[in-house]
């Protein structure tokens, strides 16, 4: 019985794998998500948890899901200066080296390293600081 269970569920885990190099969110959540489906059902939670954690952390993005919509009030809070850019914002564009002010992430919204954040069109946005991508719109 637990291994026609185990089977399926290694499966799913193995493709889920795939997900883990498309944000960090995914790492968070997969690490987070098997603790606490060890915690609660052992080994076989452990991989159900890993598998759903990597799921939700991709959804969350680079910031955890109950982090959102803390970190946008934060932003708004701190009434930064807003970007105005000229084309449409989405996830990838590269922006500008100069006229943008990138500020770091507070560590409290527990960001990985390498992630900064900017205003741009009134909307939080985090890029990665090495490259000025976008990586996430906070809405």
């Amino acid at each position: 019985m637990k291994i026609g269970l185990l089977m399926p569920l290694a499966v799913v885990g193995t493709l889920a794998l795939p997900l883990a190099a498309q944000a960090q969110g995914t790492l968070r959540g997969a690490e987070e998500g098997a603790a606490a489906g060890g915690n609660a059902a052992g080994p076989l939670g452990a991989i159900v948890g890993g598998a759903v954690g990597a799921a939700t952390g991709t959804v969350g993005g680079i910031l955890g899901v109950d982090d959102r919509p803390r970190f946008r009030e934060y932003v708004v809070r701190e009434r930064r200066p807003s970007y105005r850019y000229n084309q449409d914002l989405r996830v990838g564009v590269v922006l500008p080296e100069s006229g943008v002010t990138y500020y770091d992430v507070p560590p409290e919204y527990r960001a990985p390293p390498g992630y900064r954040y900017t205003v741009v069109n009134g909307r939080p946005v985090l890029i990665e600081a090495r490259t000025r991508r976008v990586v996430e719109i906070v809405e």
